[in-house]
């Protein structure tokens, strides 16, 4: 977890945070991944170094919401709603429009295994970040163009959707899929905008504070 600010004071100081919330989160070699953890490690649990079949991550990140409604006592709950997030961020050079489409299947992978598909389930997030050096163009119109959203039992289990986000820290360059909110985290040279109050506020405001 990196001491430095970032973002021009966007975020609470990471100090505030509970002890053994700071202790939870890992140590990164990689100064802006650990500057990423910074932000994400509000909402979210985060691991550092994890293979997944087969494939290696230098950053790994998950995060489960409830959404419940009440009825004049808690005990009264009704119309509850899942949501969860899989972040997989990794370094590569520069990435080509091949490897992406492969971490594509491994994202749908992740599906098959992960996703608890049931009524109260209303989505889950899948998100590939590469961090890399450069971004060719033909990555850029990729990932511009990118939409993948799989629907459960025709949605009455809810859905999951894999997004993609490539970006180059060094040239201050993103590059992201329609709906990855989670870019935001990544695009250290910007402060995070305070969400529009809305439906779950697209994860309850996960990594504003």
């Amino acid at each position: 977890m990196s001491d430095a600010a970032d973002g021009g004071g966007d975020r609470r100081d990471p100090e505030e945070l509970p002890a053994e919330i700071r202790e939870a989160v890992p140590e990164y070699d990689d100064e802006y991944l650990d500057r990423v953890s910074d932000r994400l490690m509000y909402s979210y649990d985060l691991d550092a170094d994890v293979v997944v079949d087969g494939e290696r991550f230098e950053l790994y990140a998950e995060m489960r919401v409830r959404n419940q409604k009440q009825f004049l006592h808690p005990a009264l709950s009704y119309a509850d709603h899942d949501l969860m997030e899989h972040v997989f961020a990794r370094r590569v050079p520069t990435p080509s429009v091949g490897e992406l489409e492969r971490l594509v299947e491994f994202a749908h992978g992740v599906a098959d295994d992960r996703v608890e598909a049931h009524e109260e389930h209303y989505g889950t997030d899948i998100t590939i970040v590469v961090v890399a050096d450069r971004i060719p163009d033909a990555v850029a119109g990729f990932v511009d163009g990118f939409r993948d959203r799989t629907l459960l039992a025709f949605g009455y289990h809810g859905h999951y959707e894999v997004h993609l986000v490539v970006v180059a820290p060094d040239a201050e360059r993103l590059v992201a899929s329609a709906e990855a909110d989670t870019a935001a985290a990544f695009r250290l040279w910007e402060p995070v905008e305070e969400p529009d109050e809305g439906f779950f506020s697209r994860f309850a405001k996960r990594f504003w504070r």
